[in-house]
């Protein structure tokens, strides 16, 4: 396999983040790679469409950097080009410190360009019903001081730890049965807001039975 070659982005990758998730079949190659590398024509067979369809979309997420050229392969005296995900290294707190921030901001567009990724296309195939399936789901928009941030922090380290050791023990049960087991996403985020916390003036209508 010839090694990827590297070019400037056509996008930034805040940009690169929203244009790989505005289309369906976006979202299904991410999700697709998301598994490991794969061809132009694999993506075109997993996704259903044809191989000039999905080559624009394909050149497009190129050329952004929100997927990448992995290598080129002769097959049958044809160049065949392998495609992956783009993928950044999970670091921790005094890791983080130490890089630019450029840096700390790809590895978070990554990571919520896969998540986002996987959330929307099992929604799309009716995963998220918690009655059929095991989901859980919840967010909030806290109002917290200096101490209240810590701790939030270091409660989402350490659960994301615990769901690590969770994989791990399954891992070793299946191994013990041979069972293929069940693909399962899981996440654990905390964040600033973009914005300031803001009063409405507007009062919600009262509910009625």
């Amino acid at each position: 396999m010839k090694p990827m070659s590297t070019s400037k982005p056509k996008r930034t990758i805040e940009e690169a983040v929203h244009y790989a998730l505005g289309a369906r079949v976006r979202v299904e190659i991410l999700t697709i790679l998301n598994d490991g590398a794969a061809s132009h024509s694999e993506l075109a067979k997993l996704t259903g469409l044809g191989v000039s369809k999905i080559g624009h979309h394909i050149q497009e997420m190129v050329e952004s950097g929100s997927i990448e050229l992995a290598g080129i392969e002769r097959a049958r005296n044809q160049n065949v080009h392998i495609y992956r995900a783009v993928e950044r290294a999970c670091i921790s707190d005094s890791q983080a410190q130490q890089q630019p921030s450029e840096v700390n901001n790809e590895i978070a567009a990554y990571i919520l360009q896969a998540l986002m990724a996987e959330a929307l296309s099992s929604l799309w195939v009716g995963k998220l019903d918690a009655r059929k399936y095991k989901v859980w789901m919840g967010w909030r928009a806290m109002n917290l001081d200096a101490q209240g941030q810590e701790e939030a922090h270091d409660e989402k380290v350490d659960h994301y730890q615990r769901l690590v050791d969770i994989e791990a023990r399954a891992a070793d049960r299946l191994a013990e049965s041979g069972e293929t087991g069940t693909p399962t996403v899981v996440a654990s985020l905390g964040f600033e807001r973009s914005r300031e916390k803001r009063t409405p003036i507007h009062e919600p209508p009262e509910k009625t039975d």
